[in-house]
């Protein structure tokens, strides 16, 4: 990693896993969608969602925490968007993507429900 006056550069292989990390869940996956369009505060994006705040709060804390997702003052509030413009591209990308899947099989890393870690 590198910096960037506060901020740090994560090298390739460590934004792809930070990526991966924040899209392993459908709520973050929920969310990132929901902030491409546009900017939102927390109360609003977790009735959107409908989830409640503190489920949100954790989540927003992990987007955070890899990246992805930047906080912006707002008078007494705070909002929240994507921290860089072409991550709302490379989640239509992603989005587009054809994956080859067999219907009998899961991902190796699934919990229980199917989901990967």
């Amino acid at each position: 990693m590198y910096c960037l006056g506060v901020l740090t550069v994560a090298p390739d292989i460590e934004v792809l896993a930070r990526f991966g990390r924040a899209l392993a869940d459908p709520i973050r996956c929920r969310i990132l969608l929901t902030l491409r369009q546009a900017p939102a505060y927390p109360a609003d994006l977790a009735d959107a969602l409908g989830i409640s705040r503190t489920r949100l709060s954790n989540h927003l804390a992990c987007l955070r925490d890899c990246g992805l997702v930047v906080t912006v003052p707002d008078g007494r509030r705070t909002r929240y968007e994507l921290a860089d413009e072409r991550l709302g591209h490379a989640l239509d990308d992603l989005r587009t993507t054809v994956v080859a899947v067999e219907s009998d099989r899961t991902c190796p890393d699934a919990d229980e429900k199917g989901c990967c870690r």
